[in-house]
């Protein structure tokens, strides 16, 4: 069973909000906290170790002493969480990608202090997108907002896996639940047009959301919207302005297997508040 929240810290500020946003989770899921430094010197030098003669020298000390402070503060955030740290060699996301696959999530934040001891920029959560082997939430926010869980469906099975996080979330934190489907619309001489069957297929992909949602959470607040606009990450992320976080699907309905889908590269790039990117390689 997959028991550890996994965050990476490298004592970015950053980082920081991602240690107490992954604290606060793992005390509500009654879960490890597994606080992870993956730092790039092993693989450039092998002098890590103390400078003659000058006590709490040398790069070494300098990583442990980032991860200890890690672990203090979440300590100090949640009093009783069992936390255990991990000081890993070698590239930041392949480390929390190898760490991720005894995870239940991953958690990261937006950037780091990028390339002395941890290197989480934001390449380090695209990285992620593609190769966690769970969920991994990217936090961005200082506070948690009060608005809904967010969620975009598209119909595609990846969409249906990412709702089932969302519809999690959302019960986990006695939160409302948006569920939205944006549908395209085609642009021809300044007016809107929609293909035949366009209308029924959307209320029938939103339906189905809403109906997996009553049926795995009967008294979950949920709030269906059906919108039409030309740009689909465009669309969820206005509506993401005002969410608690947003979930996307790793891929929607695209065939490229392994890649980020445009709509999730978008949010990830774009979005001001948290996201959860809902990885679940084996489904």
């Amino acid at each position: 069973m997959k028991e550890s929240i996994v965050v990476g810290y490298d004592g970015s500020d950053q980082s920081r909000l991602a240690l107490r946003w992954a604290a606060a989770q793992a005390v509500l899921e009654e879960r490890t906290l597994h606080v992870v430094l993956g730092w790039i010197w092993p693989l450039l030098t092998h002098d890590l170790g103390p400078v003659e003669g000058i006590a709490d020298s040398g790069i070494k000390h300098a990583a442990e002493a980032v991860l200890s402070e890690g672990e203090i503060e979440a300590n100090r955030l949640a009093p009783g969480l069992d936390v255990k740290t991990s000081l890993i060699s070698g590239v930041p996301s392949e480390v929390l990608a190898r760490t991720s696959q005894d995870a239940h999530l991953v958690t990261v934040g937006s950037r780091g202090l990028g390339g002395f001891l941890g290197l989480l920029v934001g390449s380090v959560s695209l990285k992620l997108a593609t190769t966690a082997h769970c969920p991994v939430a990217v936090v961005r926010a200082k506070e948690a907002s009060t608005g809904p869980v967010l969620i975009g469906v598209d119909g595609s099975p990846k969409s249906e896996t990412a709702l089932d996080d969302a519809i999690a979330l959302a019960a986990l934190w006695r939160a409302p639940l948006k569920i939205m489907h944006v549908r395209d619309d085609v642009r021809l001489f300044g007016r809107n047009h929609s293909y035949p069957g366009s209308d029924v297929l959307a209320m029938q992909i939103l339906s189905a959301a809403v109906l997996r949602a009553r049926a795995a959470v009967p008294d979950l607040e949920i709030e269906p919207a059906l919108v039409t606009g030309h740009s689909v990450p465009g669309t969820i992320l206005n509506a993401a302005a005002s969410a608690r976080i947003v979930v996307v699907g790793e891929t929607g309905q695209g065939k490229f297997i392994g890649a980020v889908g445009s709509t999730a590269q978008a949010i990830l790039h774009h979005a001001k508040g948290n996201i959860l990117i809902s990885r679940h390689p084996g489904n």
